[in-house]
């Protein structure tokens, strides 16, 4: 009788071993000890129930901290996990520059040589590119391109002039989709010899994050998203893509927690004034969606886009500014009403509740009735028509020695969408060959039924000058990040004084990952870096 009890207590056993080994998506109680780096690299975990090992994790992670300001010549920026939450109950895991969700502002003045020590202490390795600051190429930070990625554990030192003021950001070029998504980005500020004094100086930083699930950060795999990078010649009409795959061409559902430095709507960030004071906003888009942002209360003056001053600025009130992905807008205004004022995002969604700063003033006892209202429908400033005409250095009429055509387009390959120029997908799509000094035209034609496409140049600024086929009105319009909506199509210039091989591509790094990347090759350039095969580079 007691064999038969231990056999039937044994089968049982073996049915339930069975049972738990064929059972999807759930780890609970498994030991990942045992599984190399790669391996754990290369596995979605995004649909696992990581159950108490992740709460284990999280345990294990310091909170962030406040996000530090840098002021000096040579810095230290360490990239290291951590949990933070987001205000509205949401704690996440998170990929930090110096712990805090933005990184650390470094604070510079224009013409310092500056150093920086990138140290890596994160499991996967990761690059730095000072996006929008022109550098020398050996310092932009794009593995496989001009440097092999950082090793964990290992630090690589940056230097370059600070030549150029404005706003800027930087952030993770390794896997960026997936490691700007997990908060690896923070802010450069380059304080110009002549630039006008403010008595407030405040940076704010558009993110969007998915709140759903423990292991939403932590195993986001965006590669199901993509498609072979190798793909040539893809098809790029509309009759390539059933109904299903148009409705996901510009899909961003998934991010429901939007925040302004790291912040939601119940621990949003504020910003303290006092009455007179001249006050600059610096707006930075560090995700992937447009974000209409409306200051409640206030004339302002757009005084520069991507760090590009504006001719002349007028005065706005009751108008959204469109900040698209990599777009960077400095605001000024006066104090000069007393009380509590909100900046919120206008955009069409619930989640833009959540995109809110508030304005306090010191020593106010006043307070006024201001109220959010993210769904109030208000007009939208067009930079292209903002700020008065005045001499530049390219027109419609120039001569160019390079002319450049790039049609921006969707399409659907072995059943996943790719996003391509001129029909190709990176790293097969045509380069901008260029000599030193070339004056180079490029024309950026949006041909996708729903998707923007903000265009974003490595190593150069250009000059706007039409938009479908209008003269820019406006102020001179200097950018390295332009959006370019569906059916829309802009004619922009530069100059190629920096010689180097730059990559030119889509800011919604989705659609950048799935191929929508193309370079700007200058043609007698010799680099000395040689890529490691082992340095496991993703450029994008």
């Amino acid at each position: 009788m007691k064999k038969i009890w231990l056999t039937l207590m044994f089968s049982l056993l073996v049915v339930i071993g069975v049972a738990c080994s064929n059972s999807e998506g759930s780890m609970k109680g498994h030991d990942m000890s045992n599984m190399n780096e790669e391996d754990m690299n290369n596995h979605d975990m995004s649909n696992m129930d990581t159950g108490k090992g992740e709460e284990s994790k999280k345990e294990k992670l310091s909170s962030t901290q406040a996000t530090q300001i840098k002021i000096g010549k040579e810095f230290t920026l360490t990239a290291k996990e951590a949990t933070h939450d987001f205000g509205n109950g949401t704690k996440l895991p998170v990929w930090t520059y110096d712990g805090s969700v933005p990184g650390s502002q470094i604070r510079v003045k224009q013409g310092d040589k500056v150093k920086v020590n990138l140290k890596n202490e994160l499991s996967e390795p990761v690059t730095i590119h000072w996006h929008g600051l022109p550098v020398p190429n050996s310092q932009d930070g794009i593995p496989g391109v001009t440097m092999n990625a950082v090793q964990p554990g290992k630090t690589f030192t940056y230097e370059f002039t600070a030549s150029t003021p404005g706003t800027y950001w930087y952030h993770s070029h390794q896997d960026s989709v997936n490691q700007i998504d997990k908060g690896l980005y923070g802010t450069l500020i380059v304080k110009g010899k002549d630039e006008e004094k403010v008595d407030k100086d405040y940076t704010l930083v558009l993110d969007e994050w998915i709140s759903s699930g423990e292991s939403s950060m932590e195993g986001m795999d965006h590669s199901s998203m993509t498609s072979d990078k190798d793909t040539k010649g893809t098809d790029d009409s509309s009759e390539s893509m059933d109904g299903m795959s148009m409705d996901m061409e510009d899909d961003m559902s998934m991010y429901d927690l939007y925040t302004i430095n790291g912040k939601s709507a119940k621990n949003m960030e504020t910003l303290k004034v006092t009455e007179g004071d001249t006050v600059k906003l610096r707006l930075v888009n560090a995700g992937y969606i447009s974000h209409k942002i409306h200051v409640h209360g206030y004339d302002f003056k757009i005084v520069s886009t991507d760090g590009q001053s504006i001719n002349d600025p007028a005065v706005i009130k009751d108008q959204t500014v469109t900040v698209a992905p990599g777009e960077r807008y400095d605001l000024v205004f006066k104090a000069n009403n007393p009380g509590t004022s909100y900046i919120e995002s206008h955009d069409d969604t619930d989640a833009a509740k959540n995109m809110v700063a508030k304005i306090v003033y010191n020593n106010s006892e006043k307070t006024n009735n201001d109220k959010q209202n993210p769904k109030e429908s208000l007009p939208n400033i067009d930079i292209t028509k903002y700020g008065k005409t005045t001499k530049s250095d390219f027109s419609l009429d120039s001569k160019y020695n390079v002319d450049y055509k790039m049609n921006l387009g969707t399409a659907m390959k072995d059943n996943s969408m790719v996003y391509t120029i001129n029909n190709r997908t990176y790293p097969n799509t045509e380069p901008l060959d260029v000599k030193e000094g070339d004056l180079v035209k490029v024309t950026l034609k949006n041909t996708s039924k729903s998707a923007d496409h903000p265009m974003h140049l490595h190593g150069h600024f250009f000059q706007v000058l039409s938009k479908n086929g209008k003269p820019i009105e406006g102020s001179p319009l200097m950018k390295d990040t332009l959006n370019v909506k569906p059916g829309e199509e802009y004619v922009v210039a530069f100059k190629a004084d920096n010689p180097g091989n730059w990559m030119f591509h889509c800011h919604d790094l989705h659609h950048a990952s799935a191929g929508m990347v193309t370079e700007v090759k200058y043609k007698d350039y010799k680099s000395s870096f040689t890529p490691d095969s082992n340095a496991n580079n993703k450029p994008e």
